[in-house]
């Protein structure tokens, strides 16, 4: 995380430095607008999955706890089709497998506290005050005559492509 904010900060100062002599003042507001905005969506969004993959690991169990079955047949049978206790199911009546059908849905059936825990990474405070950003920088160049798209989209999408390239050359200098 701190190599991806020194990388994205040098090329902040380099694009705001090159703007600012090539004298483009409405490219340069543009593009500190969009790309700082840009920029704390993406370390935003990344620190709240983060935070969330920590708490996950925290509370996970075993995933042999979980699935009694060994590899091989998982392999011959992902989805527990011919499991040899189940040949009684086929004497059942209709009614009865729609029983049991409903009964399963009900067990299935998240609660409003899983959906919540689900739901954390996309209202964390660091990606709502990010956005929240992004939106009030779009006004305030649109309500100023001062928003030209080409530099806002431009600048918008290169922390993406810088955070990205980061997260690949990283990926492959641990595997």
């Amino acid at each position: 995380m701190k190599e991806t904010i020194i990388v994205l900060v040098v090329v902040d100062l380099i694009i705001a430095l090159l703007l600012y002599f090539l004298g483009a003042e409405h490219w340069l507001v543009n593009s500190q607008v969009a790309f700082i905005s840009s920029s704390l969506v993406m370390l935003g969004s990344m620190q709240s999955y983060k935070n969330m993959v920590k708490q996950r690991l925290v509370g996970a169990t075993s995933v042999s706890a979980q699935d009694e079955r060994d590899t091989i047949d998982k392999l011959e049978d992902p989805y527990d089709l011919f499991d040899d206790e189940k040949k009684e199911d086929e004497e059942k009546t209709l009614a009865e497998v729609v029983k049991e059908e409903r009964a399963n849905l009900k067990k299935n059936r998240r609660s409003i506290i899983q959906t919540t825990k689900d739901a954390k990474p996309a209202f964390s405070f660091y990606r709502l005050g990010a956005y929240a950003l992004l939106v009030l920088g779009f006004f305030y160049l649109n309500n100023n005559h001062l928003l030209k798209l080409i530099p806002y989209l431009s600048f918008l999408i290169l922390p993406m492509i810088i955070i990205v390239v980061i997260l690949i050359r990283e990926f492959e200098k641990n595997y």
